[in-house]
């Protein structure tokens, strides 16, 4: 089965949101996204982010930090340019599934709120894991579907209402633990819960050393 990639659409969406996209996300996304850079800075210095958007999280990185951040939508990155953040090395417009750097290129990529808008998430995952450096880690912040129960049928209903704002309640941590099961030398470390109340969670997997 061919899976058909709607990455036009996608950028004509993200140009509509980037002139406001801060005032919405900034105060609901920030805890997140600063545990997530702080877990990535934690790794090394030479950080790749995926799906940079406008740059909110590039303020949370160390000064100490070189950061790339990569994104599908020119106008955000923008944006992104605009917050002229010492740390931040390079921003280059890139699909997450056909990255463009050499394997083993970074000690962490983090994944702030954008793989399940990813058209072949496994995919992303793979390439991420390509530039990834032994021993490096793989930080996803996102919204994560209930696997069962009251809070599954909850996020059931309220389906329609998370599209619209590029959360999906059936994209689930076991889908990114199928892939590291599957994929072999990456390892599932776990998942924190983040504000408010745990609704978004931060992922992380670790890729394994060189023997």
């Amino acid at each position: 089965m061919t899976i058909q990639y709607n990455l036009e659409g996608q950028q004509k969406a993200y140009e509509k949101w980037a002139p406001f996209y801060d005032k919405v996300y900034r105060r609901l996304l920030a805890d997140a996204q600063r545990r997530s850079a702080e877990i990535a800075a934690a790794c090394g210095n030479d950080i790749l982010e995926v799906g940079v958007g406008t740059g909110l999280v590039l303020r949370y990185y160390p000064a100490s930090a070189r950061v790339v951040g990569v994104d599908l939508s020119t106008p955000m990155l923008r944006k992104a340019q605009e917050k002229r953040l010492p740390q931040v090395r390079g921003l280059a417009c890139m699909d997450a599934c056909r990255l463009g750097f050499a394997d083993a290129t970074f000690d962490a990529v983090n994944v702030p709120f954008v793989i399940t808008l990813v058209p072949d998430p496994e995919a992303a995952l793979t390439e991420i894991a390509r530039v990834l450096k032994p021993g490096g880690e793989i930080v996803i912040a996102s919204k994560y579907g209930a696997e069962g129960g009251f809070q599954a049928k909850v996020e059931e209903m309220a389906a329609p209402l998370a599209k619209r704002v590029g959360w999906s309640t059936s994209f689930r941590v076991s889908r990114v633990r199928r892939w590291a099961e599957t994929h072999g030398g990456v390892e599932f470390v776990g998942v924190q819960p983040a504000f408010p109340l745990g609704y978004f969670k931060i992922l992380r997997m670790r890729k394994a050393r060189l023997a």
